[in-house]
């Protein structure tokens, strides 16, 4: 399970150096094979290899009615490795979609990462707290 933000920096190739503390564990569990790809909220999705190619099958298998959603997913998904460094390329394509600069943060979600430009999360985040707790979430409590 991947969990916890961290802060990078896209070098002047687009490249970003994944850290050392989730490097191992990619690299363990898909030998470095990554996929990326857009999410309409404005980030990337960081998948290991094994995970996204369920997800692909699933999304492939959507009815005609979501062909533009598939568009989104599939049609963006970009296959990289990490070198031997631990830096995965971000395509400038992907980077363009979403605004992505140089800051960005790296969220952990599970079985998967969230690729974000660091000042557009910011943003993000004030709003989903100016907006308060969704009505989802009104049993929850630590």
């Amino acid at each position: 399970m991947f969990q916890g933000a961290s802060s990078l920096n896209l070098d002047a190739k687009g490249r970003m150096l994944i850290p050392a503390r989730h490097r191992d564990a990619l690299a363990l569990q898909c030998e470095g094979g990554i996929t990326l790809t857009r999410h309409p909220h404005g980030c990337l999705l960081l998948f290991p290899r094994p995970v996204w190619e369920a997800h692909r099958e699933q999304i492939a298998a959507w009815p005609m009615s979501a062909r533009a959603w598939q568009r989104i997913f599939l049609g963006n998904a970009c296959d990289v490795d990490m070198d031997g460094a631990g830096r995965i390329l971000v395509a400038p394509e992907l980077r363009n979609a979403v605004g992505m600069e140089r800051d960005v943060m790296l969220l952990g979600m599970g079985t998967h990462f969230e690729i974000w430009d660091a000042a557009k999360l910011a943003q993000n985040e004030a709003q989903a707290i100016a907006g308060g707790m969704p009505e989802a979430l009104s049993n929850f409590s630590f």
